[in-house]
């Protein structure tokens, strides 16, 4: 998977659950939704999309790397703290972290496997 290709997909689907999380509820597919959740995932979704669609290269490359590498710290902390040092009331559930992983796994190895410079 190119840095662009997660750039600009993974950025979409993270605003569509985070638009889809303000309008649905607690869970989704078995992932927990809390408010400050959804308006992280539609904030980080924009700025993966424009990188994606807009940015050159280097920026798809730098913010795939930078939010792969969020993503993973999130997934990990997730299962020590599930409230992720209490930003969070309901907390990060099993498939929430593992999602998370694979989320930021793919991102990392996009980012890194750029011809970016």
């Amino acid at each position: 998977m190119s840095a662009k290709a997660y750039a600009l997909y993974g950025g979409i689907i993270l605003l569509v659950l985070g638009v889809i999380g303000l309008l649905g509820g607690n869970t989704l597919l078995g992932l927990n939704s809390e408010t400050l959740e959804d308006i992280i995932h539609i904030v980080a979704g924009g700025l993966l999309a424009w990188a994606g669609y807009r940015g050159g290269a280097a920026q798809q490359s730098m913010w795939s790397k930078v939010f792969g590498v969020v993503f993973l710290v999130v997934g990990l902390v997730g299962f020590f703290d599930n409230n992720i040092f209490g930003l969070f009331r309901q907390g990060m559930g099993t498939i929430d972290n593992i999602v998370h992983l694979i989320y930021g796994a793919l991102g990392v190895m996009a980012g890194w496997r750029s011809k970016a410079m």
